[in-house]
């Protein structure tokens, strides 16, 4: 009897993507691909191109050429709730929240385009990764620290159980130890088999828990290979990626 071999899981690819904001190209011909059930670093410094590049993919910003595929399937051009229907969820910079409306609601917000067994399946799901915000249930948004507010927002992006998620900016702002406590939740989603790309301003904080890293600049993809490279080789990094030393004990002590 022959064996019927499972069909390989779907990644996620971005070929040539050429992005403009007003007059300037800030993508240059992006080509990158994220694997499902793992964690994959996007590095470079501010104006690199890196949140034009997760805001294309969600569908918020349009590209001028290239192509965003799941599989065969091609996600380009097309509206943000058809990708997110797909199963891409982006978690852009700046955590965007409803901050007159409470923790539940903003979850509840998030699943209203889920029939109403999958909506609550899915915020029971965001909630064993954050079991804090439980405790915070009917807190306004904007009543809550950053490091709360943070797990909104991605629990926001898990009610809906994607294929791939797109973290932009994931410490911006936030303390060492809820960082510590954020990481080992994205480890944990990608355990579970959904690809994540994740943008983070630390790069030993990206490159301890990816398996993957490309770095861009200028528009430009300028490395990409494993993580475990990247963190043998530091000098591929140039000076603008790499932490200043009083931020390496921070790191260090994140990455544990």
């Amino acid at each position: 009897m022959s064996v019927v071999e499972a069909p390989p899981a779907t990644s996620l690819r971005i070929e040539d993507l050429r992005v403009s904001r007003g007059a300037r190209e800030v993508l240059e011909g992006v080509t990158l691909e994220i694997a499902p059930g793992e964690v994959t670093a996007l590095l470079g410094p501010n104006g690199a191109g890196k949140s034009s590049l997760v805001l294309t993919v969600g569908g918020a910003l349009r590209a001028s050429a290239g192509h965003v595929w799941l599989g065969e399937d091609d996600l380009s051009h097309r509206k943000p709730e058809r990708i997110r229907s797909a199963g891409i969820a982006v978690v852009p910079e700046g955590r965007r929240l409803l901050r007159e409306l409470s923790v539940e609601d903003n979850l509840k917000v998030a699943t209203y385009t889920l029939p109403r067994d999958q909506a609550a399946g899915g915020i029971d799901h965001a909630v064993e990764l954050f079991p804090e915000l439980r405790k915070r249930w009917d807190v306004l948004a904007g009543q809550l620290s950053g490091g709360e507010q943070q797990m909104v927002v991605l629990a926001q992006a898990l009610v809906s159980r994607p294929k791939f998620i797109l973290v932009d900016e994931l410490s911006l702002g936030l303390a060492p130890v809820v960082v510590k406590r954020l990481v080992p939740a994205l480890t944990s989603v990608a355990a579970s088999g959904v690809g994540v790309l994740l943008i983070e301003q630390f790069a030993h904080v990206a490159l301890g828990v990816s398996n993957n890293a490309y770095v861009i600049e200028g528009g430009r993809i300028r490395y990409r290979g494993t993580s475990a490279e990247l963190r043998e080789h530091p000098e591929l990094l140039q000076s603008a990626y790499l932490l200043r030393d009083a931020d390496e004990k921070v790191v260090g002590d994140i990455a544990e």
